[in-house]
């Protein structure tokens, strides 16, 4: 004590000691108060991002304009997204799937599209109060409307049960112009995925024997064996759609 209080220089090196083994101890807490604290800004961002997502002007559908319909009107929404964190999934099944952690409380029902900031996931088949079954695109029963962003070509994205990093988009055109590397998006014919969202690249194509179309191999964008949150899309007119779509055939069959 008396060195420390007399001595200038053995004084100076003590605190100095000192101070940075209580630094070292202060960052030892706010790494492990900051890695605590983790889930709550994640589930945080997760929401923001989803409510970021609500106003985009993608997700407002036009509406026909009338003599009586005021301009800040002419657009109604079409899609919202609901934020959940993936508890359980696979990939490495014929049949896989994905559980999330958000359900009817949260306004899910079933055959909603699951999507990432990096592609598509799958979509809702059943749902329970507080949780929700997702069919991945990891799949064999899997099929979404995809389409080649430049060139407009459509046809069913399909997974053949290899590699879970690529899936197959089948039935497109052989007078397409298909490049590797080119993107593959969500087409609105899905039905349940809002047109455009990132579905992965062309990793190859074929046409395959006894086959008039080309067969592509894409590579997902979104790495399912990583998921943490997605975004469960609320499409608003769906019921609708489906109902005079399942009518109209109905009078066709007749």
């Amino acid at each position: 004590m008396l060195m420390v209080r007399n001595g200038g220089y053995q004084g100076s090196q003590v605190l100095n000691s000192s101070n940075a083994a209580v630094g070292s101890v202060y960052q030892t807490a706010a790494n492990t108060r900051e890695y605590f604290e983790l889930k709550q800004r994640n589930d945080l961002l997760a929401h923001e991002n989803a409510l970021l997502r609500n106003y985009l002007r993608s997700n407002f559908a036009a509406m026909p304009l009338t003599e009586f319909t005021r301009r800040d009107t002419i657009y109604k929404q079409q899609y919202t997204y609901i934020p959940a964190k993936v508890v359980n999934a696979s990939v490495n099944k014929r049949r896989n799937y994905l559980t999330l952690n958000a359900g009817k409380t949260n306004g899910i029902t079933r055959d909603m599209a699951v999507i990432t900031p990096d592609g598509i996931v799958g979509y809702d088949t059943d749902v329970s109060e507080n949780f929700a079954s997702v069919m991945s695109i990891l799949h064999k029963d899997a099929k979404v409307n995809c389409q080649l962003k430049k060139d407009g070509s459509y046809g069913p994205l399909v997974w053949d049960g290899g590699d879970y990093r690529y899936c197959l988009l089948t039935d497109i055109p052989t007078h397409s112009r298909i490049k590797k590397g080119d993107t593959v998006i969500t087409s609105e014919l899905s039905g349940l995925f809002p047109e455009g969202i990132t579905v992965g690249t062309v990793d190859s194509y074929e046409r395959r024997y006894n086959e008039s179309f080309y067969t592509v191999k894409v590579r997902l964008s979104a790495d399912l064996k990583k998921t943490g949150y997605v975004y469960v899309v609320k499409n608003h007119f769906h019921i609708e759609r489906d109902s005079l779509e399942t009518a109209a055939q109905k009078q066709i069959d007749d």
